[in-house]
Formats: C-alpha cells, sequence, structure tokens
C-alpha cells in the first residue's frame, strides 16, 4: 500500500498536464462511486467559493463562524503551504495521511482508464472524506470556475470574490472573459452572492443567463466601518451593530467578510446566529478565530542585532499586489522607513504589472527562482522584469537595487542582513507565489531562520 508521498508523486505522473480544465473525467468518476448523492442526501449545506483574490481569507471567515456557531465544517482548499494535508480539513485541523491515501484508494479503483489531474484527484479524495457526518462543506475554487473540478457540485450558495486577470492562459485576457469562467459555478434558482463592489458586467450577465439569484455588495447588503468596530447589514431586515475588527489585515477583510455574512444568510445559519442569547459572542469569536498563513502575515524575524518586522503575503497578480502595497502604506512609521521586498514568481503571471505595483514601495529587490515548478520563472527572467520597471518609473535611473538568488531561502537570508545593516527602520516584504512564502515558513521549520509570530 502507497503512503501519502507515493500517493502525491504517482498522481503528478499519472496525467500528461498539470492543468487540464473540463468536468468530463472528473464527474464520470464521481458517479462510480455514487459520490455527489451521497453528498446530497447526507443533509451538509455547500458552499463553493470562486475569485481571483479573496477566496481563502473567505473560507476562514466562513469555516471560523460556522464553527463558532456550533456546526460541524469540512474545507477544501488549494494550494498548500507547508503540507499536503492542510487542503482537506474538517473542523480547522488537516485531515490525516490514513484517511487521504483511503480516499486515493478507492477513487483509483474506480476510475478505470481515466487519467485524472493531481487537482482532480485531491478534489476527489476531499468530496469523498467529507461524505459523513458535517453541517457544511466549504469548496474553494482551484483555477476559474466553470470548468474546475469543484464545479461538480451542485452547491447551496456560491461566492464570487473578486476578478482581476490571472490565469490567463486558461481564462482569457480580459476580466469580462475571466468574469464569465467565475460564473460558472452559480446554479439556476440558488444565490451567488458577489463581494465586489464593481464586477465584470459577463459576471452579473452570464449569472443572470444561468438564472442565479444575485446578492451584490452594496445592493443586497452593505457595511459600515466605524471607530474600532464595523456595522453590516442586508436588505432582508437583518442588521449587526459593533462587529469586531478581523485579525486578518486590512478593509479588505471587512469586505470578504461583509460577503461571507450574507452567504451565511443564504444558507439560514446566519438567522440561527442572530436568534441566539449569545449571538455577539459567537460573531466576535467567529470573525476574530479566522486566520490564514501567507495573507498579510505580519511577523519578526531575529537578525544579529535586533528584531525586523516581516510581511508575508502569497500576492501573484496585479489586484493583490495593488492591496499589499495600500496596506503597507498604511503601516508606515516615516517616510525614512525602506522595504525590501523578495519576490519569486510563476512565469506565466503578469510579472511586470506586479513589479510595477510593489515599485511604490519597495526600495531593494531580492529576486528568486522557483525550482519547485515547470512554470516558475528563473531569477534572471524576474531580474529582467525589475529593471524593466524601474527603468519605466525612474527614466534615467543609472542605479538599481536589485539582487538575484537561487532560492527564496537564500534572498531571504540576504534581506535579514540588510535591513540589519539599515537598521529598525527596514522591513522585509515576502510575496509573488504560494512558493515564496512556504520556502520562508519551511526555513523557519527546519531552524535556518528563527520567526516570532
Amino acid at each position: 500500500m502507497r503512503n501519502l508521498n507515493q500517493w502525491l508523486a504517482w498522481q503528478e505522473t499519472l496525467h500528461p498536464e498539470e492543468i487540464e480544465l473540463g468536468l468530463e473525467r472528473i464527474s464520470r468518476v464521481a458517479e462510480r462511486i455514487n459520490l455527489l448523492q451521497d453528498l446530497e442526501q447526507s443533509g451538509a449545506k455547500i458552499v463553493t467559493v470562486a475569485g481571483t483574490n479573496g477566496k481563502g481569507s473567505s473560507v476562514a471567515f466562513l469555516d471560523s463562524i460556522a464553527r463558532a456557531a456550533g456546526l460541524r465544517v469540512g474545507t477544501y482548499t488549494s494550494p498548500h503551504l507547508l503540507q499536503y494535508n492542510e487542503r482537506v480539513k474538517i473542523n480547522g485541523k488537516s485531515v490525516s495521511d490514513q484517511q487521504l491515501c483511503s480516499a486515493f484508494e478507492k477513487i483509483d479503483a474506480a476510475r478505470g482508464e481515466d487519467a485524472l489531474t493531481y487537482f482532480e484527484f485531491a478534489t476527489l479524495a476531499a468530496l469523498e472524506i467529507f461524505r459523513d457526518n458535517l453541517d457544511l462543506i466549504i469548496l474553494e475554487v482551484g483555477l476559474g470556475g466553470r470548468l474546475d473540478a469543484v464545479n461538480i457540485v451542485d452547491s447551496s450558495v456560491t461566492l464570487v470574490t473578486t476578478v482581476d486577470l490571472d490565469h490567463q492562459a486558461w481564462l482569457g485576457n480580459s476580466r469580462e472573459e475571466i468574469g464569465r469562467e467565475k460564473a460558472g459555478i452559480a446554479r439556476k434558482d440558488r444565490v451567488l452572492v458577489v463581494g465586489e463592489y464593481e464586477p465584470p458586467n459577463s459576471l452579473l450577465s452570464s449569472a443572470q443567463e444561468i438564472g442565479a439569484k444575485v446578492h451584490k455588495i452594496g445592493k443586497q447588503f452593505c457595511f459600515v466601518v466605524g471607530e474600532g468596530c464595523w456595522s453590516w447589514m442586508n436588505t432582508a431586515g437583518i442588521e449587526l451593530y459593533r462587529l469586531p475588527y478581523p485579525k486578518l489585515y486590512g478593509e479588505i477583510q471587512i469586505q470578504n467578510c461583509a460577503a461571507v455574512l450574507e452567504v451565511l444568510y443564504q444558507l439560514g445559519i446566519l438567522q440561527t446566529i442572530v436568534a441566539s442569547e449569545n449571538k455577539a459572542d459567537i460573531l466576535a469569536k467567529g470573525i476574530l478565530s479566522a486566520t490564514i498563513a501567507g495573507r498579510f502575515q505580519q511577523l519578526q524575524v531575529k537578525g544579529v542585532d535586533s528584531s525586523i518586522d516581516a510581511i508575508l503575503d502569497v500576492a501573484h497578480n496585479p489586484q493583490a499586489a495593488r492591496v499589499v502595497v495600500d496596506m503597507v502604506k498604511q503601516l508606515n512609521i516615516s517616510d525614512q522607513q525602506q522595504t525590501i521586498t523578495v519576490i519569486a514568481m510563476l512565469k506565466d503571471k503578469e510579472m511586470l504589472s506586479v513589479v510595477e505595483e510593489l515599485s511604490a514601495v519597495t526600495d531593494h529587490w531580492m529576486v528568486a527562482g522557483v525550482a519547485e515548478s515547470s512554470r516558475g520563472a528563473s531569477a534572471e527572467e524576474l531580474q529582467k522584469v525589475v529593471e524593466l520597471s524601474v527603468k519605466n518609473r525612474d527614466e534615467g535611473r543609472d542605479e538599481i537595487n536589485v539582487e538575484k538568488f537561487r532560492s527564496v531561502e537564500d534572498a531571504f537570508i540576504a534581506s535579514i542582513n540588510l535591513a540589519d545593516n539599515l537598521g529598525k527602520s527596514a522591513r522585509i516584504l515576502v510575496l509573488g507565489s504560494f512558493y515564496s512564502v512556504a520556502a520562508v515558513l519551511n526555513a523557519e521549520k527546519i531552524g535556518t531562520i528563527e520567526l516570532r509570530i
């Protein structure tokens, strides 16, 4: 019998393409083991979450608020940072190797001649594990929506957070094209919650063509930020006051949480919370308990002479980079504060646009290659992008503060040394991909660096 690592290595070789969108293969396998029928009969409510940015945070809010209300919750997310098991959780805890291996074995026996992709195997395994004894199942779309593996499930409610340029090779080269793909998770006569104030028209029109009931932020529900707290209300007459700021940083997280509250209302969960005697405690606990690694994660790293502020974020598209820049600006303690940006990216991302956004707060660039993926950009490629961006922004500038490194770990260690030399006014920003953040967290795990969270 294969162990988990053996299963994963074998899955990587099964299908000739790393990514191949489509529902035919996974639907056939799911049907052979009656997976979708069993999920429907289980009585669990199901939410599918799509969007360019904000998916992970929204899943975290849904999970934590529902669990605070006493529900048993399963979450399926991707990719993972440190362990594959992170993708499938029950009540906030990653499932075991044994659970995953048992699910893989059953799926392999049922797939016949269908060569499933790595993500399709993961999705079926999660659904297999979620068959029994759950109140709420939360599924995060991996790529797009319409043709993503999780879209074999007819969810009770769907959520689209934001739409921006990402994965253009598969989804299209404009927000309108991508919006149409995101809308594919919607279902006839069921609610699609939209958490973006100005989504592409294609998202709304495609949802209407499907026959979904669109509930959009600023129309069917809204929030108001006050001093030290915020309020939420919807057109159904639910009003919530003095909600705490999330621990997840930035006003965008309040926006994400606002959309999640509408999802919970449409599921009937929020009404139950509101009717309880301790609704304020449940909501506060749920909002404050929502955490997710690598989303503007603030920590400190031990330098030679002092502790250095560091921020980890998996931002890898222009929209996410803009959000990070805005939040970094809010943190600035003085005009003299310097930011050292450690970045590694996949070459199919909008590298130049991301770098141009980050240039607004970056004083020193530490670029690294991504050896873990065939899609990874080399340090040399990324250095050229940075140099082009700086030249475009500052014409005639001769000196460009950019260094290249073999790995993110090497780049991060070099950034610590530089920050030590610059003094207390320096901070380190790590972003560009899940690989970037994972490399830093792994380095801390094995003792190469010391983080203080």
